[in-house]
């Protein structure tokens, strides 16, 4: 994915400054002594000195669920938002030649800020929002003379730039639908023991699917025993709660027909209604 981001920013800065028959060189390298020593031509250098995860950008929700009508469910986390530092600098003979190298690198990068759809590679096609370019901005390098310092070469000006990507690292989960939810109610040790007819110490709570070629919007879901309407959400689900363990009967009516019922029993594996 990084050397893809690469190629993406190098066909960038050729086909915006433009950059024609090669007259500058467009490099990924650490900036060394010895390697600025070793160029020929003039360069832009685009050198990664920092990947770490955004966590401003993190969602408090890590995993995203699809329900699907085969009653089974897709989990998914949420892709990691991962910051991707580049200090760039431009190599030339005259520090003149070098300020025009950086000026035109810099107005590429403040034309543009996301990456353009018609350069990204399928490594990063799918992003949830464009990839953000985020130009010189102060905090992306801090310690400006210890990179030189470290990469034992004399300070030059640099551009700050970071490209926002998202990463899915993770495996899609498939599972079962949960048709059926116990809940059990019961007393501390110690207490004194309820009256058993306060009532039952088990709840269930069940969900299901009403499967029809007519419009929801046009069908009721009525559970008989409570004269309980419920709710059906848009791709049919429907979930009730707070039942005994037995059978109940669900009505269904669709505008124009006769209800139809249903004997369900609880608890069971299914609750799939077709109409």
């Amino acid at each position: 994915m990084i050397s893809d981001l690469d190629e993406v920013l190098r066909r960038l800065l050729i086909r915006e400054m433009p950059i024609r028959n090669g007259e500058v060189e467009i490099k990924f390298d650490q900036p060394r002594r010895e390697w600025a020593a070793r160029l020929t031509r003039p360069t832009v250098n685009l050198f990664l000195h920092d990947i770490r995860e955004n966590t401003r950008l993190r969602g408090s929700q890590q995993w995203v669920v699809e329900r699907r009508k085969d009653g089974t469910a897709v989990q998914r986390r949420t892709p990691v938002r991962m910051d991707l530092n580049y200090m760039i600098t431009a190599w030339a003979k005259d520090p003149e030649d070098e300020h025009r190298l950086l000026t035109r690198v810099l107005m590429v990068l403040l034309r543009y800020p996301a990456l353009p759809d018609d350069l990204l590679p399928e490594t990063l096609r799918g992003q949830a929002v464009p990839v953000p370019l985020l130009v010189a901005q102060g905090e992306a390098l801090e310690s400006v003379a210890e990179v030189w310092s470290a990469l034992d070469n004399e300070m030059r000006p640099s551009i700050t730039l970071t490209v926002t990507v998202a990463i899915d690292p993770y495996q899609v989960v498939t599972t079962p639908l949960v048709r059926s939810r116990e809940l059990r109610v019961v007393q501390r040790p110690g207490l004194v023991p309820l009256p058993e007819e306060i009532g039952p110490d088990v709840f269930w709570s069940v969900g299901g699917m009403v499967q029809t070629e007519k419009p929801l919007a046009a069908v009721s879901l009525t559970l008989i025993e409570r004269g309980l309407e419920v709710p059906l959400q848009e791709d049919g689900r429907f979930t009730i709660g707070r039942l005994e363990a037995g059978e109940y009967t669900l009505e269904a009516r669709v505008e124009g027909q006769e209800a139809k019922q249903y004997r369900i029993v609880v608890p069971a594996p299914d609750y799939t209604l077709e109409l």
